[in-house]
């Protein structure tokens, strides 16, 4: 008997979500190191600052890493330790940077980090969708370290001189010691180049108040501040910033009205995001046998979990029983012939592995 087979594809769009980065860094800037800060003697002049950011326009991608690392570390602090709990409590800020508020909400009232790790990777309760490949300049995805050193001015460098800059390499390095930080990569140096850092500067003992700031490397000074001090205190702020994407060792650099010694950890990256090829698998088939002049339906298996349907794939095992129906994993035909035939249908899956 010859075979004639009849694979119809029903392509559908596979779509997701995404976290992004919508701004970069800015704090809230008043007198010399914010609000409360102590007044300037009269011989002493006041800096001026840059224009205030009001804290409704901080960047929705800081606020965001801020509530989910909030959000993980008190869930973490009742496990027990066992080796695992960071590496548990860094997925769950990946998966809650890569869900909305829905996530949030859910896993905020799990009683565990076991609970709002089933809760964010959408066992036992919402699914979070996989981010999404958009704009490469905006549409990033976040990546959570434990946080580690890349810059500490009293081990490497000295103090930051007022008024003036200094340059800091971030991406592509084995250690940062150099730079007075870890003697490890801090597990951002083998990432490659990268689009944004959430850094946590901290100033430490300024000679007088003012403020910092942080952009990438090579490119004008934003108005905007990322830290403000005041004289001899220990003022810490987290901040995102971008990157310079360039060909220079350096990607940032930062700023400092007074003269103040800096240190930087480094608590997460943004990677710009790439095109992936689809990962898809057929199912096994679902056969059915239709006696001569009758029609019947095949009803492909389901797609696992995590996968979407691309295509239904339709199979008849004679010439003389053509399809009549092919739609979402279901097969129709009707036995024209004299003989029993089958009927065999299937799904076609695939899901985006993103990175």
């Amino acid at each position: 008997m010859n075979l004639r087979s009849f694979r119809i594809a029903l392509c559908v769009a596979v779509a997701a979500g995404s976290s992004s980065l919508f701004a970069s860094n800015g704090s809230e800037n008043g007198p010399p190191g914010g609000r409360g800060a102590a007044s300037a003697s009269a011989n002493v002049s006041t800096p001026s600052l840059p224009n205030a950011v009001p804290a409704t326009q901080l960047s929705r991608a800081q606020i965001k890493l801020e509530r989910a690392t909030a959000l993980a570390d008190k869930l973490s602090a009742g496990t027990k330790s066992g080796g695992d709990e960071e590496k548990l409590r860094l997925e769950l800020i990946g998966n809650l940077m890569r869900g909305g508020d829905a996530e949030f909400d859910a896993v905020r009232t799990a009683s565990s980090l076991s609970e709002a790790l089933s809760v964010s990777r959408g066992i036992g309760g919402p699914a979070i969708l996989p981010a999404s490949l958009g704009d490469a300049a905006s549409d990033l995805v976040f990546v959570p370290v434990s946080p580690c050193r890349i810059l500490d001015t009293r081990v490497a460098g000295g103090a930051i001189a007022a008024l003036t800059t200094r340059d800091v390499d971030v991406t592509a390095v084995s250690n940062y010691s150099f730079q007075g930080g870890s003697s490890t990569d801090c597990g951002i140096g083998g990432a490659g180049s990268f689009a944004a850092v959430a850094i946590n500067f901290v100033a430490i003992t300024p000679s007088a108040s003012g403020f910092l700031t942080a952009y990438p490397y090579g490119t004008t000074r934003p108005v905007a501040s990322t830290l403000n001090y005041t004289a001899g205190a220990v003022v810490a702020n987290l901040g995102i910033i971008k990157l310079d994407q360039g060909a220079a060792a350096n990607e940032l650099t930062i700023y400092s009205y007074a003269q103040t010694h800096v240190v930087a950890d480094v608590t997460g990256y943004f990677v710009n995001p790439q095109a992936t090829a689809l990962q898809c698998s057929d199912t096994a088939n679902t056969v059915v046998t239709i006696a001569a002049g009758s029609t019947a339906d095949s009803a492909a298996p389901a797609c696992p979990a995590g996968y979407t349907q691309t295509a239904t794939n339709c199979e008849s095992s004679s010439w003389d029983m053509p399809l009549v129906y092919s739609h979402n994993g279901s097969c129709s035909a009707k036995n024209n012939g004299a003989s029993p035939a089958s009927l065999r249908a299937s799904r076609t899956c695939c899901r985006v592995p993103g990175r």
